[in-house]
């Protein structure tokens, strides 16, 4: 028995493994279709006061590109009272499946940009997943999850909701502050001059009419057919990978957990790989790898995508369910990037998000890819714009974030060569250890999908000469969560700023009052600081122990919550020239005194 519900489905236009699906053309001003409990909202266009068709004044930053990436930089540049103009074409947040899964220390940046209660509201948390060969289980993940954690290894939440909750807050920093963010609807990039030290020139064009606005950043958010890259003449480079996948969201009402689940060779669809992940809404996504010789197009005509659905639904046990599809895409898997993320005649233009580099979905690596570039890249944008630290600092964001594309590429890579082999040598490794894997539960690790995780600086410009503490997080790491009692969690402590914690065993910290005069300068020179005195209790020994802290030791953050220093006794001066180094602004001798 079908039980589809025919109804119209948008679906992406094909693109290509750089820039990934176009979105949809829609007719007229129809708005898309509500999926779930969504309904789309159409923003209107309009003209700033123009004096020739010149918008007077210049901005401080323009972001070209309204995604979550644009949208989490803007906000993230709010959190250091730096105003920024957004430019984005569409006139609705995005259409159809995109991102689907946020990490841990995705929401942990959500939460400095003020719209964690939203995520998590809405969001489906999990933990883990299941593979099958052809149909029985020959592997079971875990995600790292412990009773130290506030937040989930992740939650699936689709694109459209994280647009909307981000563009939420904007609007509600936007009532406080009038202006902080301006974001431009239905409003596309046409073109730029770049007048070196002087900034730069954008020309922007929406429904009603043609203008020109100065800027003294631009940074392109603008996705993976960005406008910008390909106006500088810039190709991402790297691996792309013949396999695709058929990207299906149905509307479908199932009891069935959330979690990951992956199916090799399943015999309803033999060759291929089929992937299920459950989404808010009861919204479910169903990437499916296409074989050789299969056409893209004739794989996405509506009675191929019901006859594909029924039968995976028939063979799971949820033939019996109705269901409707919301939507229908192509995806082809790559890992390649820029080879700078910084341009321009003075190096005012910057790139973050898919604008710089493409990620296989495997292992849910671009979206969060994404949110680390924003949270990398506004608090050193924030400093260098408001001429308190050295343009340096912006190629350090460009070094960092290219390093974390290479390491995430490795893992995203492995996995996408197990997922879709490139070619038959692969293909024979993957059928031996999926079979082998049924008996001897040792190779069944190769299944492993490797999910996205926090990624250290190791060599990072910004870091300084630091203790061996026999434990904690090294610099250039991220500073892991740790419960506080009372006091909450670590991560609390981890504002938009440079962070200091001192933590006092049995006694105050002999360097607490040094500390504390190191900070204070540190923050007349315009660096943001905050120092935290934190006293060694039976309910937070655990913490302690696990920093290597019971002896008492200091931690420096960087504002993107990466250890910049640590010290079991720092020496005078060592903490303000820690923060110095990390904003790439020079201490003076008499600050250091």
């Amino acid at each position: 028995m079908n039980t589809s519900v025919l109804t119209p489905t948008p679906s992406a236009r094909a693109g290509d493994a750089a820039g990934g699906p176009l979105a949809p053309q829609l007719d007229g001003d129809a708005l898309p279709p509500s999926v779930g409990a969504f309904d789309y909202t159409r923003f209107a266009p309009w003209l700033p006061p123009l004096e020739g068709g010149m918008e007077p004044g210049r901005h401080p930053v323009v972001i070209v590109g309204g995604g979550p990436v644009g949208m989490s930089l803007a906000l993230g540049l709010a959190n250091h009272g730096m105003r920024s103009v957004i430019l984005e074409a569409d006139d609705t947040v995005c259409v159809g499946s995109r991102a689907a899964c946020i990490s841990r220390r995705s929401l942990e940046i959500v939460e400095r940009l003020g719209a964690l209660p939203a995520f998590l509201g809405k969001g489906l948390p999990w933990t883990g997943g299941t593979s099958f060969y052809k149909t029985q289980e020959v592997f079971r993940f875990e995600m790292p999850n412990d009773a130290r954690q506030k937040l989930p290894p992740m939650i699936n939440l689709e694109q459209y909701y994280i647009e909307q909750y981000l563009l939420d807050e904007i609007q509600r920093r936007n009532a406080a502050a009038p202006g902080l963010i301006d974001i431009r609807w239905g409003t596309e990039l046409t073109g730029f001059d770049d007048q070196g030290e002087a900034g730069l020139t954008l020309h922007a064009r929406n429904a009603l009419g043609s203008y020109a606005l100065h800027a003294g950043w631009m940074v392109a958010c603008d996705g993976g057919q960005s406008f910008v890259r390909k106006s500088l003449g810039l190709n991402l480079e790297g691996t792309a990978y013949e396999g695709r996948y058929v990207i299906i969201d149905i509307e479908l009402h199932s009891k069935h957990p959330t979690e990951r689940r992956a199916w090799f060779d399943p015999p309803w669809n033999p060759g291929s790989t089929v992937l299920m992940h459950r989404q808010p809404d009861d919204i479910w996504r169903i990437d499916y790898q296409l074989r050789a010789g299969q056409d893209s197009e004739e794989a996405l005509q509506p009675q191929n995508v019901r006859e594909f659905v029924t039968r995976h639904l028939a063979a799971i046990g949820e033939g019996h369910l109705p269901w409707k599809t919301v939507w229908t895409s192509i995806y082809r898997a790559g890992a390649m990037t820029l080879q700078s993320y910084r341009h321009g005649a003075s190096g005012r233009i910057l790139f973050a998000g898919n604008a710089a580099h493409a990620m296989p979905i495997f292992g849910v690596r671009g979206l969060n890819s994404g949110f680390d570039d924003a949270d990398n890249l506004a608090w050193k944008l924030a400093l260098v714009a408001r001429g308190v630290s050295g343009a340096a600092l912006l190629d350090s964001y460009s070094s960092e974030r290219i390093a974390a594309f290479h390491i995430n590429a490795e893992s995203a890579m492995r996995s996408t060569e197990f997922m879709s082999p490139p070619s038959r040598g692969f293909d024979l490794l993957r059928e031996a250890a999926l079979s082998l894997s049924l008996e001897h539960r040792g190779i069944a690790n190769l299944i492993n999908p490797r999910q996205t995780q926090a990624v250290r600086y190791a060599d990072s410009p910004l870091s300084s000469g630091s203790d061996d503490l026999g434990a904690g997080p090294p610099p250039g790491e991220v500073m892991p969560e740790q419960p506080l009692g009372e006091q909450g969690h670590l991560t609390d402590l981890i504002g938009p700023c440079f962070t200091v914690l001192v933590f006092s065993a049995g006694q105050a910290h002999p360097a607490r009052s040094a500390c504390a005069a190191e900070a204070r300068k540190a923050a007349a020179r315009g660096l943001p600081v905050q120092l935290h005195e934190l006293e060694l209790s039976g309910s937070t020994q655990d913490a302690f122990a696990a920093l290597g802290a019971l002896d008492g030791a200091v931690y420096l953050l960087r504002p993107d919550g990466h250890v910049a220093a640590r010290w079991r006794h720092p020496q005078p001066g060592l903490l303000l020239q820690a923060i110095e180094c990390a904003a790439c602004a020079s201490a003076t001798v008499e600050d250091i005194a």
